[in-house]
């Protein structure tokens, strides 16, 4: 089987048929589910979020929502302010970037955490819906009909990332935190990033936190960044490749998808109960 045929393996799977791990155990036909594994042998699918779940940078499209509602103020900052920091930084080494991430967090100083999570919540539907993914939402679904946790995993910060994770479906969200002081306002410094290798540290908490086998578990995502949370798990597959991710997956065999159909979100399936 090539690897084109093993990436699409789970999207081209009917409603109605399982989506079984490689090492999951069998299932009987037609039903939706698999069982709860024994600890330490559950699956999860890991995404990256834009140019995979969505068809753009979250930032541009929440960008002019948090200008309409007085959260930004100028140009720098619709450019610059938190979620933009990973598109700023591509092709910056890590030291590089790292300094940049916090030169662009101090930006958000003194900015409500709870209007900036207003913004979002409120923009969801007119922002973000148009942007996601019909491809990504048909990973998402058949990965819940065969038992796996989903999960986001972004640079942006958690108050962005969260809210969309929770609208496209996913069980629980990994981003970027920045620091809230007791007045409910940015302070500007970065509690934990998420950027480059600090993905693979948080893929490693959340699988002991959840009883994931990460040899198990797939991960998507667009950027060579990405690489080594990419390899961090068995089922690695990229999404929209850039150019250097695309080689990558072409010297290691991996799966290659291109999404192209951003749709508005259809209801979601539901697990029985």
């Amino acid at each position: 089987m090539s690897a084109q045929d093993r990436a699409s393996d789970l999207s081209r799977l009917p409603a109605t048929s399982p989506v079984t791990a490689p090492t999951a155990p069998p299932v009987a036909p037609g039903h939706p589910t698999v069982g709860p594994s024994p600890a330490g042998h559950r699956a999860a699918a890991y995404f990256d979020l834009d140019k995979t779940i969505l068809a753009t940078s979250s930032t541009w499209a929440l960008g002019t929502p948090m200008r309409r509602s007085g959260l930004i103020s100028s140009r720098a900052l619709a450019y610059g302010l938190i979620a933009q920091i990973p598109y700023l930084l591509v092709g910056a080494g890590t030291r590089q970037s790292t300094n940049l991430m916090e030169h662009l967090a101090l930006m958000s100083a003194g900015i409500s955490r709870r209007d900036l999570v207003e913004v979002v919540e409120g923009a969801l539907a007119t922002a973000i819906e148009p942007a996601v993914y019909a491809e990504a939402l048909d990973l998402i679904e058949a990965h819940h009909r065969a038992g796996h946790d989903v999960v986001v995993v972004s640079a942006s910060i958690r108050e962005m990332v969260a809210p969309i994770a929770r609208l496209v479906g996913a069980d629980r969200a990994v981003a970027t935190h920045m620091e809230v002081g007791e007045d409910g306002l940015f302070t500007g410094r970065i509690s934990r990033s998420m950027l480059h290798a600090e993905k693979v540290v948080a893929l490693r908490e959340d699988a002991a936190a959840h009883g994931i086998d990460l040899s198990r578990c797939w991960s998507y995502s667009d950027s060579i960044s990405d690489g080594p949370m990419l390899s961090a798990v068995g089922h690695p597959v990229a999404v929209n490749p850039d150019r250097d991710l695309r080689r990558l997956a072409q010297e290691r065999d991996w799966p290659v998808r291109d999404f192209a159909r951003p749709v508005r979100l259809r209801p979601r399936w539901e697990p029985p109960s």
